[in-house]
């Protein structure tokens, strides 16, 4: 049976002091919303976490997105194989399906390190144990910008107003859908927060 995680598991803060966030990005590879999301970054010397899912990097395209990711500097993240609920999965199902996605990562994208484990639609269940086990740490969902519930720019910007806060990670999506307007409003809020003084690390513990 699935249960509860310990909140204690989970890596919840930003490395740094004062006024940092770590950004955060499920559910890509996606050639509609990914490669601008990558310039955006890039542009202004941002890394980032992306927890990639295997599916996606197995479409077309995905491969060459997520050796672009690396490439860019960018840390990945296991978010499964698929989207499919595993909180109440088996230790063994969840092993079996983390240790593909791994391999499907690193056929694409070589021997690279895949620090955290995000469960795909924050179903748990006994998978921080076994991603423990296989030496990945569980990224917390937290401040979110329900960017599943609209593509609303206007919306969607002053939810990731709201969303990013000091020393905390901050989650968007740049897959699971056509997520451009999500991109357009991490586009301006960076822009945003960067001329207040801000700084964009990522999760402690990387």
């Amino acid at each position: 049976m699935p249960r509860d995680t310990p909140p204690a598991a989970h890596v919840r803060r930003a490395q740094g002091e004062g006024l940092v966030a770590a950004l955060t990005f499920d559910d890509g590879p996606d050639p509609r919303a990914t490669p601008r999301l990558l310039d955006v970054l890039s542009a202004h010397g941002i890394r980032a976490v992306f927890a990639v899912v295997g599916e996606c990097i197995l479409r077309p395209g995905g491969a060459d997105l997520l050796r672009r990711t690396v490439a860019d500097g960018h840390v990945l993240c296991n978010h499964s194989t698929s989207f499919a609920a595993m909180g109440g999965w088996t230790a063994d199902r969840v092993r079996a399906d983390l240790q593909e996605n791994l391999r499907i990562i690193r056929e694409a994208a070589g021997p690279v390190p895949v620090p955290f484990w995000r469960a795909p639609n924050g179903s748990w269940g006994v998978t921080v144990d076994v991603a423990l086990e296989l030496g990945m740490r569980p990224l917390a969902v937290t401040n979110t910008i329900l960017d599943w519930d609209t593509q609303d720019v206007t919306t969607l910007t002053a939810n990731l107003r709201e969303a990013m806060r000091p020393g905390e990670l901050v989650l968007a999506h740049d897959g699971g859908g056509d997520r451009r307007g999500t991109v357009a409003a991490v586009e301006t809020v960076l822009a945003e927060r960067l001329a207040a003084g801000w700084r964009f690390t990522l999760p402690e513990g990387c």
